[in-house]
């Protein structure tokens, strides 16, 4: 092969190729959207060409220009030697059918509560009537907005500590014209007084301070507020637990995304019917839970949460 990989790389299914093999000769890390090398090569190759990110696979055998190929191949090797998320290259991810900013403000949407949106949260809701929803730790806004989207009658607040991650979610807000989302300021429930929610959903940060120190460099380029929860990941999720039922209805739903650290979560608390979500691929560390049951073993769940304080 030729020094300069452009003079024998011609289509975009070639580059997409060449992508795929470079990144996972390099040993990347995917979990930021793509769970693997070739979709990540697809959408950085067709955001370098300003091609949508669902093209039809009848334009592959599309030639490019060499400037097109040195910007592409370019873009693959910031990905290769910085070891940036794509996302971040891109400043774009995809989330429940949605085109988000992504930058370094917030961590890349990539939450499985996509599939709950884009289901309308059944049959977990059951059919009850949502007037109001709350997405609590909102990052980038993407659930939030997300929920407003797929249910235009709803009023939804998004809620974050972070004033970087809620100027992003300012701008997403206004990118998909989401009216019917008010973000809002506030740790956790603090900021929240008298207000009630049908609904609460929460993707907290609840990585272990040992998975946080052992991340690959790919993660250390997303704030660490949003990952590191404390030597068991649930330091904000007892918390939460703890106060949902102030905000909530009488027949309210809390859904909250604890990741790896559930084996932790069903230990401290294994009499609190949480009801352990299967989505496509199988579990993925998100539990629904009734208002009632948190009301029920409030006392124990406060004397968890009063622990980590």
């Amino acid at each position: 092969m030729t020094a300069d990989p452009a003079a024998e790389l011609h289509t975009i299914i070639d580059l997409i190729r060449y992508g795929g093999s470079r990144f996972n000769a390099a040993g990347l890390t995917f979990g930021h959207s793509y769970d693997n090398a070739m979709d990540e090569a697809t959408q950085l190759v067709l955001h370098a060409l300003h091609l949508p990110h669902d093209l039809s696979p009848v334009y592959g055998q599309s030639r490019l220009t060499t400037e097109e190929k040195r910007t592409i191949l370019a873009l693959f090797q910031r990905r290769i030697d910085e070891r940036v998320p794509a996302a971040y290259l891109t400043g774009e991810a995809w989330f429940a059918g949605l085109s988000f900013k992504s930058d370094a403000r917030a961590l890349v949407p990539r939450s499985p509560i996509a599939e709950l949106i884009e289901n309308g949260f059944e049959p977990w809701l059951g059919g009850r009537e949502v007037r109001r929803a709350l997405d609590l730790c909102t990052g980038s806004g993407c659930i939030a907005i997300a929920m407003g989207h797929h249910n235009p009658d709803w009023q939804v607040d998004g809620v974050d500590i972070s004033d970087d991650a809620l100027a992003l979610a300012s701008e997403n807000k206004a990118r998909l014209h989401a009216d019917n989302v008010t973000l809002l300021k506030s740790d956790l429930f603090a900021g929240l007084t008298g207000r009630h929610y049908e609904l609460i959903v929460s993707n907290p940060p609840y990585v272990t301070d040992d998975e946080t120190d052992a991340l690959p460099k790919e993660y250390s380029y997303e704030p660490e507020l949003g990952l590191r929860a404390g030597p068991d990941g649930l330091d904000l999720v007892l918390k939460i637990l703890r106060d949902a039922p102030l905000h909530l209805s009488q027949d309210g739903l809390l859904i909250c995304e604890v990741g790896e650290s559930e084996r932790h979560l069903v230990e401290l608390l294994p009499e609190l019917d949480l009801a352990w979500i299967e989505f496509k691929v199988g579990q993925m560390g998100i539990f629904a839970v009734e208002c009632r049951d948190l009301i029920a073993h409030n006392a124990r769940i406060a004397e968890l949460a009063a622990a980590r304080s």
